[in-house]
């Protein structure tokens, strides 16, 4: 002991002796130094992992002098080319009131405006999910359900008591459809109506933030989401101030549950699964998902978008489905659109939650308001009570018999699309297609150039990247047209084979420049001015 201590000693005499040759400011600002340059090199490093270090080298080669000039006037061209040449069609726009209203005259004036749409019917990927005419049918009545409730807004709870309750049954009959009849949901499942899928997710997340602050005091919130994921938990992520972690899909193009085990630490709230993913049509393990969700203790959402009023009827009719739900264990929450495959109005989705403690942290109440007590459980404060009696009486006049039927028939022909793609010479299926997407690529053609050739046809498919590819997402639309879009498909491969290049006037050059070009922010960039330049 006392030899330790004499050591000490000795060594503390030579460390003040080495010392005593600098001054003593040198010595303050060494260490101080030494903190400034390893934080500064831990930035750094914090930005090369988010951004890559090609990104960094491009934004400094941006300031140099003439270089943001050039690219500025590049980027203007591509601008132009992605609004097909101008801005006629802004330049007609009425900027003022007419000085005496037009009255019922206006009907005319909207049908003129309506007559230069594009033919839509049956040759579009999802956008419009219901068949026939808009004039008569299941159109003709989500139509008259909305006009009889269009002055309607069910923040008015006191007033307009038929709007609330509509909603409590349209969450109700989602909710059973997705789990809640279940043992296993524990009970308690709970939600509400919003604008459409991107609100739903939107909540969801801000709910998963608050929740898990609530419960673990996390203030640094962190998502993990496979790189398959809907661009809706990005825009989630830049509203809510959420760091995201984007885990590339596996070989199989599903979420890599290793790698999202590998994403969490102190920080996650969130996992997200698909069921289906939109760009591939395919269901992530949310079994797998769960199980990591309740060994963490972290918030998992499923995004059933798309597959929520789909997967519930296929697997009654003996698709082999996963599991997807409520049922699973570690799931918190669900997003499920009722204005796709539930035949609603567009403008309406359902977000869905396992318990009401979870969901109390969507609301937001205000107490110090001149105005009153406050209180909101979405995003938006007035809600258009039409479009939730257009969702009620979707649900309603369809019923459990009809969406077994339309199902029954967006599965079977997607399953003849699948097969007639696979028989195409060139074209390749994406995955192993679990619903009514079917992605498709080629190591023969350019993808892009085939699109453009069946956007000469009328066409007008989902043009996806990582792998470059195409997708129609089938609705009740193409079950009289799948044919017809086969034969054109193939037409259009063939015409690329024989004349390989891009055609006046296509997409092909922009979307392909834009996969290859390293400097994602550049594309961002472009995205941005031509939705600035276009609204």
């Amino acid at each position: 002991m006392e030899a330790a201590a004499e050591l000490a000693l000795r060594l503390r005499a030579a460390a003040n002796d080495r010392l005593a040759r600098y001054e003593p400011l040198a010595l303050v600002a060494a260490p101080l130094l030494a903190l400034l340059v390893a934080r500064t090199l831990h930035a750094a490093a914090a930005a090369v992992a988010d951004r890559g270090l090609v990104a960094i080298v491009i934004a400094a080669v941006k300031l140099l002098p003439g270089v943001s000039g050039y690219i500025a006037a590049e980027k203007k061209k591509v601008v132009d080319k992605m609004q097909s040449g101008g801005t006629s069609t802004k330049n007609n726009r009425r900027a003022e009131l007419p000085t005496i209203g037009l009255a019922e005259e206006v009907i005319k004036d909207l049908e003129e405006l309506k007559a230069k749409d594009v033919d839509w019917q049956g040759k579009c990927s999802g956008t419009v999910y219901i068949a026939g005419s808009e004039s008569e049918g299941h159109f003709e009545l989500i139509n008259k359900a909305y006009s009889m409730f269009s002055h309607t807004n069910p923040l008015h709870q006191d007033v307009f008591k038929s709007v609330a309750n509509m909603e409590a049954e349209v969450v109700a009959m989602t909710a059973a459809l997705l789990g809640s009849k279940e043992k296993s949901s524990g009970g308690q499942i709970c939600g509400n109506m919003t604008s459409g899928g991107t609100e739903s997710i939107l909540l969801a997340v801000k709910t998963s933030r608050d929740y898990m602050r609530s419960k673990k005091g996390i203030t640094k919130p962190e998502m993990i989401i496979a790189e398959s994921a809907h661009s809706a938990y990005d825009k989630a992520a830049e509203y809510f101030n959420i760091k995201v972690r984007r885990v590339p899909v596996n070989k199989e193009f599903l979420a890599d549950v290793k790698g999202f085990k590998r994403c969490i630490n102190g920080n996650t709230i969130m996992m997200v699964g698909s069921a289906p993913g939109f760009p591939h049509g395919l269901i992530d393990p949310i079994e797998e998902l769960g199980e990591l969700a309740s060994r963490y203790d972290i918030c998992l959402h499923v995004d059933l978008c798309l597959g929520g009023f789909v997967l519930p009827f296929a697997r009654k009719l003996g698709y082999p489905i996963p599991p997807f739900d409520f049922s699973v264990k570690g799931v918190t929450s669900i997003s499920s659109d009722v204005h796709k495959y539930g035949l609603a109005p567009k403008g309406t989705s359902v977000v869905l939650y396992r318990n009401h403690e979870i969901r109390k942290h969507q609301f937001v109440a205000v107490t110090e308001w001149t105005g009153g007590l406050y209180v909101s459980p979405t995003i938006a404060g007035s809600r258009p009570g039409g479009l939730i009696a257009g969702a009620w009486a979707a649900m309603m006049s369809v019923g459990l018999n009809g969406y077994l039927d339309s199902t029954s028939r967006i599965m079977e022909v997607s399953k003849k699309i699948q097969r007639g793609i696979e028989e195409i010479p060139g074209l390749f299926v994406i995955g192993k297609p679990d619903m009514t997407v079917v992605a498709f690529g080629s190591d023969v053609v350019d993808i892009f150039e085939v699109n453009d050739i069946m956007s000469s046809k009328g066409w007008h498919l989902n043009a996806l990247q990582r792998p470059n590819s195409l997708h129609i997402c089938v609705t009740l639309q193409h079950t009289t047209v799948y044919k017809d879009f086969l034969t054109d498909l193939q037409d259009s491969v063939d015409t690329v084979k024989a004349n390989p290049g891009p055609i006046s006037g296509g997409m092909a050059p922009i979307y392909g420049a834009a996969g290859k070009m390293p400097d994602r922010g550049t594309v961002r960039e472009l995205l941005v001015e031509f939705m600035d330049s276009s609204c």
